[in-house]
């Protein structure tokens, strides 16, 4: 749907298919980064997306604990904390040195994110959206390439003709099956068992005060509206058979007391760590789950599969309108790939830390202790913004938990505030952006420019500094394309920046 919705506001027609009858009913994923929210506020989506998302003054706290029954001895052995939305905002405004994000990120489930986009692409009249229809199969040549469709109700089948097919279709993917893309990394980590209900229970839910995350050495709590709503995800009891595990059983043992809930669902899943060795082949391309999964440490899986759909639509859209040329569309895998495989690591790091922090709770008596040693080992999955908005396409790595600004071609553009009080970030057009500070010549760029092209100026000597040149190309995705003090070839430039 977010790939939909970047090739529509490119002006590229598309269609949609989506083998279930509606948008997703099972809890999954439950927050959407700073560096999505940014990407979701350059397609006109960040207000409504706010709108379902837990109340903006409420904390992203992370908190671990023995058990939620205070009255049975359940204390709190420390808490990261997190500021809400409102205090993010104000800090974000107060640090103007180009270190923050545009956006903050956003505690929402992706049950309550799905309609949003829904509503986004359905009707529009550059889309073709289809629920209830699956890919049956698929041939490419030369040309384009022709898909398959199913209608899952009715079993009847059609064929569409195509220029690009895009397989935004899950860990299962029947798109990368058919190219032949084998998974690279580790399958079936490890087993876990998710129960998702409704309780008003906030008394025991809340025992230590509004948190996101309430966590022991055995399960993860997590808050999904800080209401009603909540997420269970658990360790099975070893050697159980996973079809009679009884999820209340296991919701009473993990909180520490019986509770009034219903549950709406609960079901064993399992984890992976897998990255698919190509991102594609000649014109079918894979994005999202499709090409990465991850244990959710880190909320890496959709985030990622984000930055797939922005970067990969821009590039279809400037291909598909004859902006581009032929290498355009090959360097989606040569930038996102490396992406996939190192938030992949970044998943497995922060997992290494909670098996840690598991064998703590066998080990350590002293809930003191534990509590220093948790706090000694750190929240890194929940602290990495260098994974977040310090990613590059120049194949330089960077720093994974602290974020340093910089131009760098390839490296996302720094977020700031001009004299104005207005940001950067929304003085970008759609499409290219040339950045102007100081007395630079922009008419190389501006004259040979082969997309349609905005150009910025930035008359604010305190901001300058931090983008370390006096002209800076900004793409449709916000990274850097190119930078200098001067432009004597602006033929070269785009030609090296569109392939």
């Amino acid at each position: 749907m977010t790939l939909a919705r970047a090739l529509a506001l490119h002006g590229v027609r598309c269609m949609l298919v989506e083998r279930n009858p509606t948008t997703t009913r099972h809890p999954k994923m439950d927050i959407t980064n700073g560096r999505s929210m940014e990407l979701f506020r350059r397609l006109g989506l960040a207000d409504k997306l706010r709108a379902v998302a837990v109340p903006e003054a409420n904390n992203f706290d992370v908190s671990w604990i023995t058990s939620l029954a205070r009255d049975a001895g359940g204390r709190e052995l420390h808490r990261f904390r997190y500021p809400s939305v409102v205090e993010k905002r104000a800090e974000i405004l107060a640090r103007n040195d180009g270190t923050q994000s545009r956006e903050p990120a956003m505690r929402v489930s992706q049950v309550m994110i799905e309609p949003v986009l829904r509503d986004a692409i359905v009707g529009h009249p550059l889309i073709d959206a289809r629920w209830g229809v699956g890919l049956e199969d698929f041939e490419q040549d030369a040309d384009g390439v022709t898909v398959t469709l199913r209608v899952t109700e009715s079993g009847a089948t059609e064929q569409v003709r195509c220029d690009f097919l895009a397989g935004c279709d899950g860990g299962s993917s029947r798109v990368r099956a058919k190219l032949d893309i084998a998974l690279e990394g580790r399958a079936a980590v490890a087993q876990r068992y998710m129960i998702h209900f409704r309780s008003d229970a906030r008394d025991l839910l809340q025992a230590f005060g509004v948190a996101w995350h309430y966590q022991t050495g055995k399960g993860t709590l997590i808050a999904q509206d800080d209401k009603d709503a909540w997420t269970l995800q658990t360790r099975p009891p070893p050697g159980v058979d996973l079809a009679s595990v009884d999820p209340n059983a296991l919701l009473d043992v993990w909180a520490g007391r019986s509770f009034e809930r219903e549950i709406l669902v609960a079901n064993p899943w399992v984890t992976h760590l897998l990255l698919a060795e190509r991102y594609g082949a000649g014109r079918v391309f894979l994005a999202g789950d499709s090409a990465h999964q991850y244990i959710p440490t880190g909320g890496y899986g959709m985030n990622t599969g984000i930055g797939d759909a922005v970067d990969l639509g821009w590039k279809l859209a400037a291909t598909v309108k004859g902006y581009a040329g032929p290498e355009l569309l090959a360097s989606y895998e040569k930038e996102r790939r490396p992406v996939g495989l190192r938030n992949r690591l970044a998943s497995e790091r922060h997992t290494g830390v909670r098996i840690k922090i598991a064998e703590l709770y066998e080990n350590e008596r002293d809930p003191d202790a534990l509590g220093r040693a948790i706090a000694a080992l750190g929240n890194a999955e929940n602290e990495s913004w260098g994974i977040e908005f310090g990613y590059r396409y120049d194949g330089v790595e960077s720093d994974p938990v602290s974020y340093q600004p910089t131009t760098a071609p390839g490296a996302r553009l720094p977020s700031t505030f001009l004299r104005d009080g207005s940001a950067l970030y929304d003085h970008l057009g759609s499409w290219f952006t040339l950045l102007r500070f100081g007395d630079a010549d922009p008419s190389p760029l501006i004259d040979s420019a082969p997309v349609p092209l905005e150009t910025v100026i930035v008359d604010d000597a305190q901001l300058a500094p931090i983008y370390g040149a006096k002209l800076v190309l900004v793409r449709p995705d916000t990274h850097v394309a190119w930078r200098g003090n001067a432009c004597d070839d602006g033929d070269a430039i785009w030609s090296r920046v569109l392939g």
